[in-house]
């Protein structure tokens, strides 16, 4: 089995404060949003699969992420999301998986 990056944080959250664990992709998207700060994240910048399923499994635990509504051009031009972490968060700690050598 992969070993997965795993997320402790304190957020301060409408509902208080919370202790919360993330791990694997919820972890990721997370990570990347508390790197962003104001700038915030969008799936054409920061590539995921799956970025409105992360965006909601975070907000489900009481995160508050705003969604902002963008327009862009090209051969399919309309609109993407940018999610920006608006709840104040303390990294607790942040684990990575260690890399195996191929072979």
């Amino acid at each position: 089995m992969k070993a997965m990056q795993t997320l402790k944080i304190k957020a301060e959250t409408a509902l208080g404060s919370l202790d919360l664990t993330y791990s694997g992709r919820n972890a990721w998207a997370l990570s990347k949003l508390i790197d962003a700060g104001e700038k915030g994240c969008t799936p054409i910048d920061t590539p995921g699969p799956r970025w409105s399923g992360y965006v909601h499994n975070l907000r489900a635990d009481g995160l508050d992420i705003e969604t902002v509504t963008e327009r862009h051009g090209g051969p399919y031009k309309g609109t993407h999301a940018r999610y920006v972490l608006r709840s104040p968060v303390m990294v607790i700690s942040r684990s990575m998986p260690e890399s195996k050598p191929h072979g």
